[in-house]
């Protein structure tokens, strides 16, 4: 079986945090287009240094950003494109990834990072919503939607261009932040199927 390691660099400040956000996401949620892990590695190496990995099932089609933005991956995957209805059924493949992480699952699960490359294509096309290091989860009974005056003490990273403009103000996570993300990440389906 094929298998895609994500060895987490230590070095790196918050790298011990994400690879405990990413577990503790993905320790109870199963659905057909969630990033599957498969095990997780968490010891010390023969140097005496911390070593942490995780154990993905393998796409073969890796992330959308490179069937998006072909002149950004390498020769073999440049003649790669998505028609209209392939992009149609990916972004439904996400919207159903959403829609189970903030309504279904046993915690409400705000990724906080969704854009293109983290969203990986198996051999069939059907698009894993992946990579849960920013991840926070939120008890069932929280309210998920932005307040006013609601303020986060964490930091949110986010990605530019698709982080919810609040989190910038220090707003905290909320269900409404990822479908600002899917937002943007369908405007750029859209616009990138028109080039």
């Amino acid at each position: 079986m094929l298998v895609a390691i994500k060895v987490l660099d230590l070095q790196k400040i918050g790298s011990s945090k994400s690879f405990k956000a990413e577990c503790k996401a993905l320790r109870n949620i199963r659905h057909r287009n969630l990033v599957s892990v498969l095990s997780y590695c968490s010891s010390i190496d023969s140097k005496g240094l911390e070593f942490k990995a995780l154990f993905y099932e393998f796409m073969e089609n890796g992330d959308l950003d490179s069937w998006l933005h072909p002149e950004k991956a390498d020769q073999t995957t440049r003649l790669r494109s998505l028609d209209l209805s392939q992009r149609l059924n990916i972004a439904t493949d996400i919207a159903s990834a959403l829609h189970y992480l903030h309504n279904q699952s046993e915690t409400t699960v705000v990724h906080c990072d969704l854009k293109p490359s983290n969203i990986l294509v198996d051999n069939d096309l059907v698009a894993h919503v992946g990579d849960f290091g920013l991840a926070r989860l939120l008890p069932r009974t929280a309210i998920t939607f932005v307040e006013e005056g609601t303020s986060s003490s964490v930091l949110l990273k986010g990605s530019i261009g698709y982080a919810a403009p609040e989190y910038g103000m220090g707003v905290a996570a909320s269900t409404q932040g990822d479908v600002y993300s899917y937002g943007i990440l369908l405007v750029e389906m859209i616009a990138e199927a028109n080039r």
